[in-house]
């Protein structure tokens, strides 16, 4: 008998490069894992010294920008609306609309492992928007509402 709950479901980097198309250096996430289809999803980045901003912020205490974590949310967003609407390898392109009540509680650094914890509180169609928190361990490092819209490449 699996342990794993059917309710859930999860992505692989693989599967995230099939869903969006971020590419390095600015795909933010490694994984998505705890996909509950149209309500939510946990992304998980790896937080790495080799990563391409560290260079320059900052060099002797190398900082994860905070615009970069909101990044990865919405990256882990994109991804439970393409599980949620079957969309997988539709090159669905994704545009951020609004950034609000955004908030950063706590540094993140290497060799942190930030979570980020998404809700959906509207979606439907293009458009969605969601409430998410990045954490490490169990502490929420950052916080925001946003809002984005989905859209095939041949609209954008």
């Amino acid at each position: 008998m699996s342990n794993i709950d059917p309710e859930y479901q999860s992505a692989d980097i693989q599967d995230i490069k099939r869903m969006i198309p971020h590419r390095y250096p600015f795909l933010l996430i490694d994984a998505v894992k705890e996909i509950k289809l149209n309500e939510s999803a946990i992304g998980i980045k790896n937080v790495t010294f080799n990563e391409p901003h560290f260079q320059g912020h900052f060099p002797e205490r190398p900082v994860m920008p905070g615009v970069t974590i909101v990044e990865a949310m919405a990256q882990t967003a994109a991804v439970l609306v393409v599980k949620t609407l079957n969309m997988i390898d539709n090159n669905m392109l994704v545009y951020f609309l609004t950034i609000d009540k955004c908030k950063f509680r706590h540094v993140v650094s290497p060799p942190d492992q930030l979570e980020l914890h998404v809700k959906v509180l509207r979606g439907r169609g293009k458009l969605w928007k969601f409430y998410g928190e990045g954490k490490v361990g169990d502490l929420v490092v950052a916080e925001a509402e946003f809002t984005a819209m989905m859209v095939p490449p041949e609209e954008a």
